[in-house]
Order: structure tokens, then C-alpha cells, then sequence
């Protein structure tokens, strides 16, 4: 029988939280007052403070639960060990060259965790701090926020943050609504309307609002964005007057107040309960793809140490099964010596062998590495092409732990609004029954040449289109959401809506709301106010027209369409409406159809945001009607949104049409540049938003993520109510899958247009279903692996309505699908937040919405077209660098051990040391770790305008291809080969030959230095060879590196130290350099063991080329020409007389090097 540990995990969960006794709602009781007898028993729940946590460590867990992360590190654990080992026996190097690398390693790594941490701890601080208005027995009081508890009454002043989830009661608006914008939680910067109680409403001061004798039941906090379920029970004269409440009457901390001077609400969830928190991904430490080859390498490196101290171990033992060999005459063994039982021995001996072997795990590896992430991270900052003049910043590295990351990236997860757009909708044109209108045609009496085969406004066909051109302007400027805000600036920016009027500016939850009545306003008709229920309009002639708002029927993203029921001054009823064109034509009865809908279809290939118009008129008993079907649907406790829907659709028929508009949403400069560049670098990109799916769609036409072409494919609730989701999704699987390998993007060229390609767009509501584990009674299977199948086969996919939790899920789908792939997650606002997180790479753009997703990213970046260099120049720089860092320092530790190995062959595996405690120190601290370093700073294998021109570059470092186990294996295969070039060499051109003049013999420390000198210069010149960018750094630092091996040498052996017992290696190094066949020793060796690295490269280049390869052949070829031409010139100038033409001569060369 199992245990089910998942609801066992979610009781104490529950239990810790303070609700034992769980239930599926709550009850709130405003103001904390029990309800009056005879009402329900007054059960008072506990719920958590205010306080919000986004910190790792806490004071007294930091050391404990950092050092366990950093040991969790194969390598760091393994040196850990190392170093234990010889703090407890003895061996024959000293403790201090294991312990100083991992202790210098550790600490540094500890103070950055810890700093990163101080920072969240000092964020939370100030948040939880902040100063909140409360109301307690009818005064206003002044709280911290994270005091404030569940049924707190707050009180919330214009351009004020919620600091918690609100229920609004009431507002200073006489309609008892408020605007909010919500960018911090879905990235929408548009103010959008909430609504207060209707019997709460009228309560404005601190004495009414605390005289509300109410208790709200609700659901239990949940992550969901849009989805809230409650009532509201309002006790008068002892009797419960119950109200329901939704999603518009909750206000959501992080949220801000605007438009609106005040508002009182109560606290229904607080603290990590909030929505917000709840949407919270839990920030964890990320790894490379790097680093997990790197502990694969550490792996395999540690079986060869094994085996050869165990090899070296067993052979010991039977070199030593000879007495005469087991104890000479000048080594004889103590006592206790030979009184240890020989499995202590056996084992004792194996440790030593460990530690004498265990340089060819390179600890400074590690060391260097970070050096290499830390240092390299500041060519990203210091990227003048990355620095926005605008925002006055540049490009900011949060963590340099992923530097080589962004070389490696196969999926890109994008949010839409602030990060491929501005958020700045712009009215273009409007359609009215086939003459196109275009604002600011006519200017100052002259017609613009943008204008040019238009039809103009005094060009309209005769009287009755005049009437009908007035309707659709009527329409535009009734049919909306649109408040006006009457100041002079609002952000510092002044606002205006009519020449010679006060400074006003509209506001709406949608945007492009805005824009079209602000487009009326250019084309002669202005939207005034809402007042008292009714609509002024300032029409061409100055004159106020005035309209009766009687309904409104709100937009939502099935119906994709929104209507007005409004009455003129004459008597007249209308119904507006104006929505998507697959929405409104199909409910037309009347008007030119043909000619809008051949305008739409023009303006949604260019990429604009296009609405259809129409209208209705109703009498008055069809009125009546109306509202008795709409009042009976709003009334309605169960199943309110789907008896609104039947409602809307009895009433939003038999529809004239008027004509169409076209907006632009417009795109941040180069951001469809930079989407095309990412495709041609064999990334996929995704946008997930929380926007409509229309908005979303037509951005990404704009942003060439769906291309003209493509066919769009719609995993949509909408679809999903007309078929069974399983019918859906096995559909579209055979739609893909029957074009696949001939219709995705990867197979055709980027220039044509005659391939057809797949974009895949699905909504919040449908990913939820598809996420949602299979039934047992079905036979359906998993719905998530169709989906992934449909998505593997789409070129671009577009997911709308995305809660943000929902966007880490889709993230952490993709990272976890078969072929892990790397991903990366952009965005501007906090709703990104958590797909920052759950990203392999985490990028904030420095946008408007705050600093949130700046603050959790992993970098920060101005604008989304700077992601285009980050990626394909920066990270492709570093994956490379990094790459070459990490097999070489494996190399040169085989170059460094094999030999040693070998050497005890020829010692009776005594563990005598080949080289110089000096040498064993300084080999990776001194001699060969300063050239790689700089390496992995400075090299850049192709220019980085060639890599910004070619984006398909990128694919040659893709999926890890410079770290796979072939390469590796050619590494190791090299070191070991050069080690036996090395030592074998030095030893047979050493055997039974005199080298010194006085006939003197070389004895084991010379023969172990002559190796050691060899190594170095060998393992130098291999980095010289894959050298492709020089500068003087490196010329400096290559260089001087020989020079400092020798210098020291020659210190080290030509001095009487007076610190050491004994000096073995007094007048060695210049006793070996005074003979004349160890310098050609020393020359044979280097060439023989690099000979093969040098073949093996020529062969490969001229046979198996790559596109990098032939690029940097190519440009070795014209900077050749160049210097050729650059020559030839120069010998023309000096043979030839002072002339006129000499300045044109030099231009023209200086041309052709151009």
C-alpha cells in the first residue's frame, strides 16, 4: 500500500500555515467584528501577517546551508577530501597545495552568495516596512505593511501600491469604481476598472466605512490572475444581504491605484498568500551546461586517479615480494613498521598514491574559471553598443555563473507588451464603407504625400455618406471604456485633448481604446466625459452631442467583441459594436462587406490591429427586451459568465456594418530584426503574454514571428467548446506532423516566401487543461507530450492570457522535454518574474514596469534589440573561450601527471616525487594558468561583425559541441601522448651519455626538471597555436610566463635559501642549461609532442571544413591581399613624383581594404 506523501506534504504545509482545521473557503469578517446573533457562529480563522520573503538564507542558517550547497559540488567535495587526507597521513606534498585553492574557492563564493542575499534581505525590508493607512474604530492609523492582517479595512490614496489582495468597498468616484494598473503583475501599463460593492459604495469617510457590518466568503488563495469566487454578506437590521463578488471587485497587491483620489478596502489575502507571492517562483541556483560537463570530466578524471593508484599500489607489493627489495640495507623499517597488519600498509600507501597523482584533478581549474566568469562578465557592462543614451544605462550582470550559457540557447521565451513592443498604440486609418480615412492627411490646409490615393475627409461620397462616415465616428467615440482624467501632467508628461480646452488625457484598460478615440479626435470627433450616465462627444462643429449610456457588454476573449447600448437626443436607441472581423462579419446583414473586408485583410498582412464596426438600432420594445435578458444573467449566482454569454449572443445580432479601423502597436526599435536573427541562429522563440490573443497575434505578424505565410494553428477555449480538447489536439497533431520535415522553418530559406510554415497560439485556460494530469478512466494519455509533439513542429508559438505561474510552467515543460533543451526567458515586469527564474538564463529588460524583473534576472538588458548581440556575439564568445579554458587545463594536468606516473616505474613505486615541490606548487598557480586566463578573456576566434551578419554561426557552438566526449577524448589522448613523448624522450636520449663538459651525469632531479621544462613549453606553445586574436595582453603574458619559469628557476636553484632543511635543487636548472644536447633536447621534444595537434588541424581544415573554419580562412586570405595592396601602394608612392593623383591612389587602397 503507498503512502501518498504529496497530500501527507500539503497537510503540514496547511498546519504550519495556522489552519488546521482547512477547508475549501474562508470567511472574512470586515473590521474584525463578529456578526450579530442568529447569523452564522462566528468561527475566527488564523491567517499569516502581511510580511513577504523573497530572501535564501537567514542569519543563522546561512554557513550550514551554504557550505552544503557548495559541497554539494563534486569537485569541491572531492578537494575536501584531498585535503583531509593529507592533514591525517603522511604524503608526499603538503597539505596547504590542496587547502589554499578550495578555501580561496569557498570563502570568495560564500561573501558574493551572501551579498546577493543582503541585498533581497534589504529589499523585503523595505517593502514589508512601508507605511499603510488602516481604519480602526473610525480613524485613520498608520500600520507597517507586513502587520496588516486579514480583515483589515485599508485605506488607499491615488498612485499608491496595494499592499496586499483587496475586496474594494468603496471609492471617491460616485460610481464606486476605481482605475488600477496592473503591470507589475501582467504587464499591461493600461488602467483598468474595478468595482466597488453596490451597497457599500455610497461609504466615504472613516465613521461610514467602519460602521459596515459585513463578512465575505471566498475561496482559498489560489495563483489564477483572473479567476476570484465570493459573496459578500451585508447585515442590516440584523438580516444578510448577500452580493456576489468577482474578479472586479478584487485588487491585487502590487497593483497601483491611479485616477481615482482614494478608495477603502479590506484585506482578504495577505502576505506569501497574496496572488503575487503565490505567482513567486522560488529563486534557485542555476548551473551551465558547462559546469555539468565539467563535473562529468572530474568523474572520469577520478576513476584514471583510482586506477592509477591502485595499479601503482599492487605493483608495490610485488616489487616488493623480494625481500632484498622490500627492506635494503639503507632503508630498513622500524618496528612498528613491520608490525602493521599489510592491509593497513596496502591501504595507507594507496591514499599516497592518491595524493602524489592528484594534480591531474585541476583544482585552480576552478579557481581560474571563476576568475574567467567574474572578469569576463565586465565586457558585457562595458559594451558601449548595449548602453541606452534614453535610459542612461547599459547591459547589468546580476550573476556571472552563465556566461557561457548564452552560447548555448535552443529556446527563447519572450513577453510581448514593454518588451517586443513600447506599449505605444498609434491610430493609422479607418475604413468606412470603402473610402480609407488617414488622420492628419490634411494639415493646415495642404494634403500630405503620405495622403496620396486616399480618399480624404472633404472627398466623402454625397449626403448619405457624409451620414454614415459621422455614424462610424459616432460609434468609435461611444463604443469604449475610455475615462477621462482632467489634470494638466501626469508623470511629468502634459496631456491634451482638444485645442483651447484643459489639459486632459484619456485612459482605458485597453490601449488601443485610446488610440482609436484619439484617432476620432484627429479625424473632427471628441470624446468629452462620462457624466451622469451620459457620454459627451464635441462633434466637427463644435457643437456637444450627448448620448444616454444605458449597457455596456464588456469585452472578453471568446466573444472578441464589445458593444454600447446608448440613446441620442432624439430618442433614438443604438447598439455599437465593434470587435474582431471573424467575430462581427459573421453577425452582418447589411453594408459593403466586400470592401472592409478586403481593407482588413490588407492592413493585417502589414501587420496592424484591425476592428470592424457596426451598428444596430433597437426600439424600444427590443430594448426592453434587451435588458430584461441582460438584468436576469447579472443577477445570477451560478453560472453568471456563461448566462451573460448566452445573453450577449441574442443581443448582438442582425448588425449593419460600418467599416474598420487599423492601429499600430508599436514594436521596439529592431525587435523584429533581432526575433529574425534568432530564428536564422536556429533558436525557437515563444511569446508568452497575459495579453488578448488578438493584440498578441497581430504583434507578432509585426515582429516577423509569424510571417505572412504561416499558418496558424489555434489551440484557443474557443475551439476547445466547439471539440473535446482530445479531438483538438489530435487534429492539429496531424496537421504537423503530415507536413513535417518539408514545412517548418529550419528547412526553408529565410528569404523565400512560397514555404509554408506553422505558428501554434494557445491560451491560458487550454494550457491549464493540457497540463492537467490524464484520468485513469480515459484513455487519452498525456495530453502534454501531443502538445509538445505540435509545438517540436511549429516555427513560432504565441501562448495569450498567461497567468504568471503559468508561464514558469511552460518553461519548465520545454527544459523538461527528452531534449533538455537550454532556454531563455526575457521580459520586462514582475509577472515575469517566474519565468526569469525557472530559465536555464534569466534577462530583464530595464522597461517601464518597474525594477522587479531587472532585480531577478541573471542579466539585465536596456531594450530587446540588445539581445540580439548578448547571444550571438557575447555568449558565442564565451562558450568558446570557456571550452577551450576547461579542456586545456584537463590537457595540461595529463601533460603534468602521466609522467609521474610513468616515473614510478623506474623508483620501485616508492612515491618519490618526478618534479620539485616548488614545481608541483607553482605548475598551475604560476607557470601555465596566466595564459589560459587571458585566453578566455580575450579571444575571439571570427570578427564580431561577421557573427552579427551570420547569425547561423551560432549553430557551430550549439548543443555543447566543444565539450562532447569525442573532443574530450581527443584532449586526453593528446596530453597522454605528449606526456610519453616527454618522458620516455628525455629518458632514452638521457641513457648511458654524458652531457655535462666535466663528464658529470645527470642525476633524477635534473632528469625530472629537463620533463618539467618541456611540459611547460609545450603547454604554452598548444595555446599559442589555438591563438587567434592577439594583443599585447597576450604577448605579455604568454611570453612572459616563459620568461618567469626560467628567471625563477634560475632563482630557485642558484640561491642558498635559508627557510629550507635541505635544497635538493641547488644549481640544477643551470647545471641542465649548460649542455648544449639538452637545449636540442629540450627543441625536439616541443616539436615532436605538438607535430601531430599541427598535422591533425591542416588535415581537418582542408578536408572536413566548418563554416567557422573557411570564415577564418577567408579572412586570414584578405588580410593577406590587404597588406599586399597596402605594399604595393606604398612602393607607387615613394618611386612616384608628388602629384595630384598620389591622394587619389591612396584613397583607392584605402577603399580596397575596406
Amino acid at each position: 500500500m503507498g503512502v501518498d506523501f504529496s497530500a501527507l506534504r500539503t497537510l503540514i504545509n496547511r498546519y504550519c500555515a495556522g489552519e488546521e482545521n482547512w477547508v475549501d473557503s474562508r470567511t472574512v469578517y470586515i473590521g474584525h467584528k463578529e456578526p450579530p446573533p442568529g447569523a452564522d457562529a462566528f468561527i475566527q480563522q488564523r491567517f499569516p501577517d502581511n510580511r513577504v520573503v523573497s530572501s535564501k538564507y537567514t542569519f543563522w542558517n546561512f554557513i550550514p546551508k551554504n557550505m552544503f550547497e557548495q559541497f554539494r559540488r563534486v569537485a569541491n567535495f572531492y578537494f575536501l577530501i584531498i585535503f583531509l587526507v593529507q592533514l591525517i597521513i603522511d604524503t608526499p606534498t603538503s597539505p596547504v597545495t590542496s587547502g589554499l585553492p578550495l578555501f580561496f574557492v569557498i570563502i570568495v563564493t560564500a561573501i558574493k552568495q551572501g551579498y546577493e542575499d543582503w541585498l533581497r534581505h534589504k529589499a523585503d525590508k523595505a517593502v514589508n516596512q512601508c507605511p499603510v493607512s488602516v481604519i480602526q474604530r473610525g480613524k485613520k492609523i498608520k500600520k507597517e505593511s507586513f502587520r496588516i492582517t486579514v480583515g483589515d479595512v485599508v485605506f488607499v490614496k491615488e498612485d499608491e501600491t496595494f499592499a496586499c489582495d483587496l475586496i474594494l468597498l468603496s471609492s471617491s468616484r460616485d460610481d464606486g469604481t476605481c482605475f488600477v494598473t496592473t503591470a507589475s503583475l501582467d504587464g499591461e501599463s493600461s488602467h483598468k476598472t474595478y468595482y466597488a460593492v453596490q451597497d457599500t459604495k455610497a461609504f466615504r469617510t472613516e465613521e461610514e466605512v467602519d460602521s459596515i457590518h459585513a463578512t465575505i466568503e471566498c475561496e482559498q488563495p489560489q495563483p489564477d490572475l483572473y479567476k476570484f469566487v465570493g459573496r459578500i454578506n451585508i447585515y442590516m437590521d440584523n438580516e444578510a444581504v448577500a452580493r456576489p463578488l468577482g474578479s472586479e471587485n478584487v485588487l491585487l497587491r502590487g497593483a497601483t491605484l491611479k485616477n481615482t483620489e482614494f478608495i477603502y478596502a479590506v484585506a482578504i489575502y495577505t502576505g506569501m498568500e497574496t496572488k503575487m507571492a503565490l505567482n513567486y517562483q522560488s529563486k534557485s541556483q542555476k548551473r551551465s551546461a558547462v559546469e555539468k560537463s565539467m563535473n562529468s570530466y572530474l568523474v572520469v578524471y577520478l576513476c584514471i586517479l583510482i586506477s592509477k593508484a591502485l595499479i601503482n599500489t599492487v605493483l608495490k607489493y610485488i616489487w616488493q615480494a623480494d625481500p632484498n627489495k622490500d627492506e635494503p640495507w639503507y632503508n630498513e623499517r622500524t618496528e612498528a613498521q613491520r608490525q602493521r597488519h599489510i592491509l593497513i600498509r596496502a591501504f595507507t600507501d594507496f591514499l599516497a598514491f592518491m595524493v602524489l597523482f592528484n594534480y591531474i584533478i585541476p583544482v585552480s581549474m576552478y579557481v581560474t574559471v571563476e576568475m574567467q566568469k567574474f572578469l569576463g562578465s565586465y565586457f558585457i557592462m562595458w559594451d558601449d553598443d548595449m548602453y541606452d543614451e534614453e535610459l542612461g544605462e547599459g547591459a547589468v550582470v546580476n550573476t556571472s555563473d552563465l556566461n557561457e550559457e548564452l552560447g548555448q540557447v535552443e529556446y527563447v521565451f519572450t513577453d510581448k507588451t514593454g518588451t517586443l513592443t513600447e506599449n505605444n498604440m498609434e491610430f493609422i486609418e479607418c475604413c468606412v464603407d470603402g473610402h480609407v480615412y488617414v488622420p492628419d492627411a490634411i494639415c493646415n490646409g495642404q494634403v500630405l504625400s503620405g495622403a496620396a490615393a486616399m480618399d480624404m475627409i472633404d472627398t466623402s461620397p454625397g449626403p448619405g455618406g457624409r451620414e454614415r462616415e459621422e455614424l462610424f465616428f459616432r460609434a468609435l467615440c461611444l463604443c469604449h471604456t475610455v475615462q477621462v482624467k482632467e489634470e494638466e501632467t501626469v508623470d511629468g508628461i502634459k496631456h491634451g485633448i482638444h485645442q483651447g480646452k484643459s489639459a486632459s488625457f484619456y485612459i482605458s484598460s485597453s490601449p488601443d481604446e485610446v488610440a482609436l478615440v484619439e484617432g476620432m479626435k484627429k479625424l473632427g470627433f471628441t470624446y468629452l466625459r462620462l457624466k451622469d450616465g451620459q457620454m459627451e462627444i464635441l462633434n466637427r462643429e463644435d457643437e456637444i452631442e450627448r448620448f444616454e449610456l444605458l449597457e455596456v457588454l464588456s469585452f472578453d476573449s471568446v466573444r472578441r467583441r464589445m458593444s454600447v447600448i446608448v440613446r441620442a437626443a432624439s430618442g433614438d436607441i443604438f447598439l455599437f459594436c465593434k470587435g474582431a472581423d471573424s467575430s462581427i462579419l459573421p453577425r452582418v446583414i447589411s453594408g459593403k462587406v466586400d470592401e472592409v473586408k478586403a481593407r482588413v485583410e490588407h492592413n493585417a498582412v502589414e501587420g496592424l490591429r484591425t476592428l470592424c464596426v457596426a451598428y444596430r438600432p433597437l426600439s424600444p420594445e427590443q430594448h426592453q427586451e434587451v435588458c430584461r435578458l441582460l438584468s436576469g444573467a447579472k443577477l445570477a449566482l451560478q453560472d453568471r459568465d456563461k448566462r451573460l454569454s448566452e445573453a450577449y449572443e441574442l443581443v448582438e445580432k442582425d448588425l449593419i456594418l460600418l467599416g474598420a479601423t487599423a492601429v499600430e502597436d508599436r514594436l521596439q526599435e529592431q525587435a523584429a530584426d533581432t526575433i529574425e536573427s534568432l530564428h536564422k541562429a536556429g533558436m525557437k522563440v515563444w511569446v508568452l503574454t497575459g495579453d488578448k490573443m488578438e493584440t498578441a497575434a497581430a504583434t507578432c505578424y509585426a515582429s516577423r514571428l509569424f510571417r505572412r505565410n504561416t499558418q496558424i494553428l489555434e489551440l484557443t477555449t474557443k475551439r476547445v467548446e466547439e471539440q473535446n480538447l482530445h479531438d483538438v489536439l489530435f487534429d492539429l497533431s496531424r496537421t504537423v506532423l503530415r507536413h513535417h520535415g518539408s514545412m517548418t522553418r529550419d528547412n526553408c530559406s529565410s528569404l523565400s516566401n512560397d514555404c509554408t510554415d506553422y505558428g501554434l497560439i494557445i491560451d491560458g485556460a487550454t494550457l491549464s487543461a493540457v497540463m492537467r494530469p490524464p484520468q485513469e478512466d480515459l484513455n487519452s494519455g498525456s495530453y502534454k507530450e501531443i502538445f509538445l509533439e505540435i509545438c517540436r513542429n511549429c516555427s513560432a508559438v504565441l501562448c495569450c492570457r498567461m497567468a504568471p505561474l503559468q508561464k514558469a510552467q511552460i518553461v519548465k515543460m520545454i527544459k523538461a522535454s527528452k531534449e533538455h533543451p537550454i532556454t531563455l526567458a526575457i521580459g520586462d515586469g514582475a509577472n515575469d518574474v517566474s519565468m526569469i527564474l525557472e530559465a536555464h538564463v534569466g534577462i530583464g529588460i530595464m522597461g517601464k514596469e518597474g525594477r522587479q524583473a531587472v532585480r531577478n534576472s541573471d542579466y539585465a538588458i536596456p531594450k530587446f534589440k540588445h539581445l540580439k548581440k548578448m547571444l550571438l556575439v557575447h555568449g558565442h564568445y564565451y562558450y568558446i573561450r570557456i571550452s577551450e579554458l576547461v579542456q586545456y587545463f584537463f590537457y595540461k594536468n595529463v601533460c603534468f601527471i602521466f609522467p609521474q606516473f610513468l616515473y614510478q616505474f623506474f623508483c620501485g613505486f616508492s612515491q618519490q616525487p618526478l618534479y620539485d615541490t616548488a614545481y608541483l606548487t607553482l605548475y598551475n598557480i604560476s607557470f601555465t594558468s596566466l595564459p589560459i586566463l587571458v585566453y578566455s578573456l580575450m579571444e575571439q576566434h571570427i570578427n564580431m561583425d561577421i557573427l552579427k551578419k551570420d547569425p547561423s554561426l551560432y549553430k557551430d557552438v550549439a548543443k555543447n559541441s566543444l565539450l562532447r566526449w569525442p573532443t574530450f577524448i581527443y584532449w586526453t589522448v593528446l596530453g597522454v601522448y605528449n606526456a610519453i613523448v616527454m618522458f620516455f624522450g628525455t629518458y632514452f636520449l638521457f641513457d648511458n651519455t654524458t652531457f655535462t663538459s666535466n663528464g658529470q651525469m645527470f642525476g633524477n632531479w635534473t632528469f625530472g626538471t629537463l620533463v618539467f621544462t618541456v611540459l611547460v613549453f609545450t603547454v604554452t606553445f598548444k595555446l599559442v597555436l589555438d591563438t587567434h586574436y592577439w594583443t599585447w595582453i597576450n604577448h605579455f603574458v604568454i611570453w612572459g610566463s616563459l620568461v618567469f619559469f626560467v628567471l625563477f628557476s634560475l632563482l630557485w636553484g642558484g640561491i642558498i635559501w635559508p627557510f629550507l632543511n635541505y635544497q635538493r635543487m641547488y644549481y640544477v636548472f643551470m647545471q641542465m642549461l649548460s649542455s648544449g644536447p639538452a637545449w636540442l633536447s629540450i627543441i625536439l621534444l616541443i616539436t615532436a609532442s605538438l607535430l601531430p595537434d599541427v598535422v591533425k588541424k591542416v588535415i581537418w581544415r582542408a578536408l572536413w571544413p566548418t563554416i567557422t573554419e573557411r570564415i577564418q580562412v577567408n579572412a586570414g586570405s584578405f588580410h593577406v591581399l590587404a597588406f599586399l595592396h597596402r605594399f604595393r601602394a606604398m612602393k607607387r608612392f615613394e618611386r612616384a613624383p608628388a602629384s595630384p593623383c598620389s591622394d587619389s591612389l591612396l584613397d583607392g587602397v584605402a577603399l580596397t581594404e575596406a
